[in-house]
């Protein structure tokens, strides 16, 4: 049989081979990049096409199965048993392919366009101006996010100009870095204010300002350790918070934060950037993510939103909160969601105490899919906005860098306290039984007056005829129903219940129980603690963790820390998932090389002028 194939090939090629020199290679309707780019149309469809590769990249791994979570959250699937979640892959994985070549595509689109922008000089130049700005720094984050991963990557800033042009060496980790700033500094000169767009979906100055304070302060860290830029972070976190124009400022409600990402509501003086996304698949839009599928409450039910869920929150993560933060119970939910076919907004409380050991089987609660507008909503995509950086980002950054710098300066201290403030309860605190009363049969019901909040949901606890405690409703938002927006005690009332004479005061949370404790600003390398915590505290679930452990210097000793704690916590509980965890997962695979992922293998046989990264 193979020789029958073997003869047919040779006699096709004998049939047609004569009739190849009348055919007419030329094509007939080829595009030439020089006949493109004619219009400021054209020029914006090909923007459009640069901004593509972000809704890419943050629609789903980079969520749960990148490990970008670093130690705030787990795998909790059962298989796969390999991956970049539990650090066992080899350089062949294609999860690496998938997001080199992704950023790649999109710094390949970005070249042709700066390329050939000006291939028509009578479209406007100020429409020029910022398509080229947009582009630039498109570009210059594609690079950042892959000398992050990989370290030193290929430069490249032109488009190929040959199909054999394909050989390319890395430049070093400062070269990239170099480029990424000098690229994104040209790019704030050219591009709009945000309130010229008033969302955050296009680049604008804040973005570009506070990026390249994020952008500094890692080549102030690890690998590349340039200390002299934390002066350059502290300036352009500056810039935006001095930002008259801009007016950025902190949402009042922490919560309201992802409440208006999940709901598609715009708020430009928090959130400095974001990757869109809209629909459900079954309309015009499909440019869909998957927030609060990957990285949400699980369920199977349609109306409340399907989720996967592949990740919980640690214990670590849990424990890093203070009673009384509370971004706490709206990070890591309180509750389960319902079955299939109970209500949208149907909801299992946990009651249980927590502790060490049942802290891992929270799941994480930034974005809820039961608040979803789009409907019906898919089962495996959803609109929810992805945020890239958002105003308490930039504090903690400043605040960062300028302890770097100076130690922890007032302004330093102030900016920490900014973000603990909007995040800390303002309901009750304590409640103290003053006087249990007699004759109580059933139990009171209990009101609470006065103070200026609202949202208290309690109920009487008797024993012996005798009020003896309040215990607080559950509160999917706040964890317990303790109120909001408390300025000073509420009286408390005890009416009903066939008894008399019960009493009680109360005490509430005030913002100076949300500021840095002394201990934490007593020096420079306590208030450095105390911001890596905050920064996990505040942004955790939101892509920056691992990043963050890298550029410090401690991620391989974090995660090994982090596994001896889950063996310690979970002892010999055996489930599938911990076991995956760890006895499969962190600590035991992670060694100096994890610092950097492995050159994908498919891009060292393509370019042969790639080397490896050290132990792959």
């Amino acid at each position: 049989m193979q020789y029958r194939y073997i003869l047919l090939s040779a006699l096709m090629v004998m049939v047609f081979g004569g009739c190849v020199e009348k055919l007419d290679r030329k094509p007939k309707d080829f595009l030439l990049p020089s006949s493109y780019y004619q219009t400021a149309e054209q020029l914006n469809i090909a923007l459009t096409g640069v901004y593509d590769n972000l809704g890419v990249l943050y629609s789903n791994p980079i969520h749960f199965r990148f490990g970008f979570e670093g130690d705030e959250h787990w795998y909790v699937k059962n298989a796969p048993l390999s991956g970049l979640h539990v650090y066992d892959y080899t350089a062949a994985h294609p999860d690496f392919q998938s997001f080199w070549s992704n950023l790649y595509i999109g710094i390949g689109r970005a070249n042709y366009l700066l390329a050939n922008l000006n291939n028509n000089p009578s479209i406007d130049s100020a429409v020029r101006a910022r398509v080229k700005g947009e582009a630039l720094f498109l570009r210059a984050y594609y690079y950042f996010m892959l000398v992050q991963s990989y370290g030193g990557v290929p430069l490249i800033l032109q488009p190929p100009k040959s199909v054999n042009d394909v050989d390319a060496p890395r430049a070093t980790a400062r070269e990239v870095y170099e480029r990424i700033i000098a690229d994104m500094k040209e790019a704030e000169g050219l591009v709009a204010p945000i309130t010229h767009f008033g969302f955050g979906g296009r680049v604008n100055k804040s973005a570009v300002r506070g990026i390249l304070a994020r952008v500094c302060l890692h080549m102030a860290g690890h690998p590349v350790k340039d200390v002299s830029r934390y002066a350059e972070a502290r300036g352009w976190a500056k810039k935006v918070m001095d930002d008259a124009e801009a007016g950025h400022a902190l949402n009042p409600s922490y919560h309201g934060v992802f409440m208006n990402l999940i709901t598609d509501k715009y708020d430009i003086k928090e959130s400095l950037w974001e990757v869109e996304y809209w629909g459900n698949r079954s309309d015009a839009y499909t440019e869909t993510g998957s927030l609060g599928d990957v990285n949400g409450p699980a369920t199977q039910n349609s109306q409340t939103g399907f989720a996967y869920a592949g990740i919980k929150a640690t214990a670590d993560l849990y424990y890093r909160y203070e009673e009384g933060d509370g971004r706490r119970d709206w990070c890591i939910a309180t509750f389960n969601y319902g079955t299939a076919s109970q209500p949208a907004n149907f909801k299992t409380f946990i009651t249980t105490p927590v502790n060490r050991n049942n802290a891992y089987n929270r799941w994480p609660g930034k974005y809820r899919r039961e608040y979803e507008l789009v409907l019906p909503k898919n089962n495996t995509a959803t609109p929810i906005n992805c945020p890239l950086i958002r105003f308490s980002d930039v504090l903690l950054m400043f605040a960062e860098a300028e302890n770097e710098i100076s130690g922890p300066t007032p302004e330093a201290i102030e900016a920490v306290n900014k973000v603990r403030r909007r995040g800390w309860s303002s309901g009750i605190k304590t409640v103290t039984i003053t006087n249990g009363g007699a004759g109580y049969t059933t139990a009171p019901t209990v009101t609470f007056t006065g103070g200026g909040g609202s949202g208290i949901t309690a109920t009487a606890v008797i024993a012996g005829g005798k009020v003896t405690g309040v215990t607080f409703a559950n509160d999917a938002i706040y964890g317990l129903a303790k109120g909001v927006g408390y300025n000073s005690a509420p009286t408390i009332a005890f009416t009903g219940g066939n008894g008399s004479g019960a009493t009680a005061t109360a005490t509430i949370y005030t913002p100076a129980d949300a500021l840095a404790p002394a201990a934490a600003t007593a020096g420079q390398e306590p208030f450095r603690q105390f911001i890596r915590d905050e920064r996990s505290r505040e942004l955790n679930g939101e892509t920056f963790r691992k990043a963050d452990l890298l550029r410090w210097g401690i991620f391989v000793e974090r995660m090994h820390q982090l596994s001896e704690t889950i063996e310690k916590d979970l002892g010999n509980l055996t489930t599938p998932a911990y076991l995956n965890l760890y006895i499969k997962g962190f600590g035991p695979n992670i060694s100096d090389r994890n610092t950097l992922w492995p050159i994908p293998t498919r891009e060292l046989t393509l370019n042969r002028a790639l080397t490896q990264n050290p132990g792959w």
